[in-house]
């Protein structure tokens, strides 16, 4: 056919994602799996206030922002699954209980948990508790726990990091954040 051709492909050996004259490269991953679920129960206080024992299935989720290293990985997903994995279990079906809290009094004795509030009382079996050192057991305060446990879990391959997320879902859409 006259005055037809076929465009010619030509295939440059720059790699994809190489420099945008506007757009700064940058890389990030999110880690959200069903096995990073935990279900605990919990009270908060507002102010005077304090809610009733209840729980939560939570879901956690993880985001990393970073360089690539020598594997073209911000970090390794087996890793982190599994180190998430770790500190979720520590906190599956157990009662969450703030130790840093100004006004809740927390003492474990080896055999029982005594939390008082106020004229509030609750009795708890050491062996069923969670004691974190937290000022509350948000889900806000619960992701930065989370957060602190993970970076020190990951060890070295954390310091390469620019920024870590964790996300705290305790009731489907209820979601808290904590960012590093």
């Amino acid at each position: 056919m006259v005055g037809w051709a076929l465009p010619t492909k030509i295939y440059s050996t720059k790699m994809v994602g190489s420099a945008h004259p506007t757009m700064a490269e940058s890389y990030h991953v999110r880690i959200e799996k069903a096995e990073h679920v935990f279900s605990a129960a919990h009270f908060i206080t507002f102010g005077s206030a304090c809610e009733r024992l209840h729980g939560h299935n939570y879901h956690v989720a993880a985001e990393f922002r970073g360089p690539l290293d020598e594997n073209h990985l911000v970090i390794d997903f087996l890793l982190v699954r599994a180190k998430l994995s770790d500190i979720v279990a520590q906190l599956d079906h157990f009662v969450l209980l703030p130790t840093q809290h100004e006004r809740l009094r927390v003492e474990d004795n080896g055999r029982e948990v005594v939390a008082t509030l106020n004229d509030r009382r609750w009795t708890f079996p050491s062996g069923d508790c969670r004691l974190l050192p937290v000022a509350n057991t948000t889900a806000e305060m619960l992701a930065a726990h989370i957060g602190g446990q993970l970076i020190a879990a990951l060890g070295e391959h954390a310091a390469k990091l620019k920024r870590m997320r964790i996300e705290v879902d305790e009731c489907d859409g209820q979601v808290a954040f904590w960012e590093r």
